[in-house]
């Protein structure tokens, strides 16, 4: 069967595919540690979950509208305003089935062929793949170690040309966990305006941080920049809600009405009870946020203390999101090799850094239990040892 030219263009996921390998072994009844998944080990708090089930009770199991419950739209906006200090209506907000289908809808709404996209890496994986569906050229930009993997300004106009559209930045970051200091951010909203293009800020990690760290939204350091910003976030990270897809993308409503319009010829609405789960999570105390983060801080401290006993394996302090980056170059090892042999020979699930455009890295998520991190990463230690 002949397919379409632009599935080829495209590469399947490396994340799904090494979680998926890692769980069938473990049905197996192999004692498989995963560091793989990019989703929160814990359950959704009670007070959301119980939401939905009221909205059960109450028969909201019909289709809602293409762009979102208004009462969650609101909320959105209330949380963009308060949070970010960003000045966005409800008419200004969509609705998606998760972080990565607003990215989707936005990457369909804007990019042409021939357009460009600048993807700092390392990168999320679907970011490159997303633009060329869209028919687009992901312009990538390296980034380095001894600058924790962030794009600098002179990187970033460096890398405009007559066809760039669009900006991707991602604070704080997968896989590296860094994040932009507000000075950073400043300039590189600096160059964004200068140089008259867009940015798509995706920030669905913005409450995962560390060591006093700071979050500023671009799109709040001016009102020239704020014009020129997309923002992308959801519910899946800060309130563990991985599978019950909800995320929404703020931006102009010409943006917004374009990427409904989509959206209408593709999944329509959001599961409606689902909405309302996100309604209590935005509109409710966020201490359960803040209890996951104190674990997540912890977890981190306990993986970087195992770290830095292996030997080979170099890895800057992430103040953001729940991953480590290993550099495992000293090893003269590929991702994939290193992440096929650790998962073969220890049952250490890991994703090979090839995946977000660093193949000379691994990402290793501790989104998972103590007892997990500390065996999985003696584990991961005997592996560098046979091969250092």
């Amino acid at each position: 069967m002949k397919l379409a030219a632009r599935v080829n263009q495209v590469s399947p996921s490396l994340t799904l595919a090494i979680t998926t390998k890692a769980k069938a072994m473990k049905a197996e009844g192999l004692d498989v540690c995963i560091f793989g998944v990019g989703e929160p080990d814990f359950p959704t708090p009670a007070h959301i979950t119980a939401a939905a089930k009221k909205a059960l009770d109450e028969g909201k199991t019909r289709y809602s509208t293409v762009a979102g419950e208004w009462a969650l739209r609101e909320a959105i906006a209330q949380k963009l305003q308060t949070d970010n200090n960003l000045c966005y209506s409800p008419e200004n907000v969509l609705v998606t089935n998760g972080g990565k289908h607003s990215l989707f809808n936005l990457m369909q709404a804007l990019i042409e062929a021939e357009d460009e996209v600048i993807i700092p890496a390392p990168y999320w994986v679907s970011y490159p793949e997303m633009v060329k569906l869209a028919g687009g050229r992901p312009i990538i930009v390296k980034t380095h170690e001894e600058n924790s993997y962030k794009i600098t300004p002179v990187q970033l106009r460096q890398a405009i040309s007559s066809k760039t559209r669009l900006f991707v930045l991602n604070s704080p970051s997968n896989p590296t966990g860094i994040v932009y200091t507000p000075e950073e951010i400043r300039a590189l909203a600096d160059v964004v305006v200068e140089e008259d293009i867009l940015v798509v800020s995706d920030e669905i990690y913005e409450h995962i941080i560390y060591d006093g760290a700071q979050h500023l939204s671009i799109g709040a350091v001016s009102p020239e920049i704020f014009s020129r910003t997309l923002l992308s976030n959801g519910f899946a990270k800060a309130y563990s809600m991985g599978g019950w897809r909800v995320g929404y993308l703020a931006g102009s409503q010409e943006v917004i009405q374009a990427m409904s319009k989509i959206q209408s010829h593709s999944t329509s609405n959001v599961c409606t009870f689902s909405q309302y789960g996100a309604i209590a999570a935005l509109s409710s105390s966020q201490n359960c946020v803040e209890q996951m983060r104190q674990t997540f801080a912890q977890r981190r401290q306990i993986m970087l203390e195992c770290l830095d006993r292996i030997p080979g394996l170099t890895c800057p302090k992430p103040n953001g999101a729940f991953y480590l980056f290993p550099n495992i170059s000293q090893l003269g090892i590929k991702s994939e090799e290193f992440c096929n042999g650790l998962l073969e020979s220890q049952q250490v699930a890991a994703i090979p850094g090839i995946a977000f455009g660093a193949d000379d890295h691994i990402r290793l998520s501790y989104a998972t239990d103590t007892e997990t991190i500390e065996k999985g990463m003696k584990r991961l230690e005997v592996f560098v040892r046979s091969k250092f």
